[in-house]
């Protein structure tokens, strides 16, 4: 029999019958230090999201940095991620790249949205030609909308456009995730006060679990922002823990198996 659906998930199907089993994986839990309490969760069950690490936010020469932005904090998710992709993906925990990805004629965008990255009429905004370069500002397949140099995508990763702060509105992304059996996830990238808030937010809302790896997000706002968005994850939404506690839980676990 053919399985159909994706990896995580999905039934078989042969020319005389169909099984509509679902049939689950086994839990793999670990427990991490967390804020406001330590936690238990299933990667199994979970996913990571990794919003905006894109050209145009973290690069010098991209977007940001041509307004004047500093985008050296925008870098720092870069060293973590690449200590704990590789051991989610050997996990089979999915990898989604979240980023801003708009289409040319900007036709699904409303002024609103546009407003924001053009306050005046004047600055470059979304879709306009980056200063300097032959890019446009966060459409999909510019420069300035790939995923940053340090980072390394592999071919197994999920890919999502967004046109929006949050990475639910006007995307596929909860299908994606509800098809492969994910309740909780994982968040990282930039602006940890914007698109990342704004993205976990609408998750809970939808009944995912959230937690929100601190030391894989970063944002060129100052710092109360900061703060105010660490602040109201744990009080409000989910839970706050680092990649270093995930990944050290990860190999410990990894070595109590091996030695039986």
């Amino acid at each position: 029999m053919q399985k159909l659906g994706n990896r995580k998930r999905g039934w078989k199907v042969s020319r005389e019958r169909v099984d509509l089993r679902r049939v689950a994986n086994p839990s793999i839990p670990v427990t991490i230090e967390a804020l406001p309490q330590r936690l238990t969760l299933d990667l199994e069950r979970t996913a990571i999201i990794v919003v905006d690490m894109q050209n145009d936010f973290c690069t010098v020469g991209g977007w940001l940095d041509s307004v004047g932005a500093d985008t050296t904090p925008l870098q720092g998710p870069v060293e973590p991620l690449n200590l704990l992709l590789p051991m989610l993906r050997r996990l089979d925990v999915p990898v989604i790249w979240l980023n801003w990805g708009n289409r040319p004629d900007r036709i699904n965008l409303s002024p609103s949205v546009l407003h924001v990255y053009n306050p005046d009429g004047q600055s470059p905004g979304i879709g306009d030609t980056l200063p300097g370069k032959e890019s446009r500002i966060l459409e999909k397949g510019s420069w300035g909308a790939a995923v940053v140099d340090g980072l390394r995508p592999d071919s197994s990763d999920i890919h999502v456009d967004k046109f929006r702060m949050s990475g639910f509105c006007d995307t596929p992304l909860d299908s994606i995730l509800r098809n492969m059996d994910i309740h909780t996830l994982l968040f990282a990238g930039v602006n940890t006060d914007q698109c990342v808030m704004h993205t976990l937010q609408d998750a809970v809302n939808l009944g995912y679990d959230a937690i929100l790896l601190e030391d894989c997000c970063a944002t060129s706002s100052p710092q109360y922002c900061t703060d105010a968005t660490l602040y109201n994850v744990k009080q409000c939404y989910g839970f706050i823990a680092r990649s270093s506690s995930l990944l050290n839980e990860i190999r410990l676990a990894n070595g109590k198996d091996e030695e039986r």
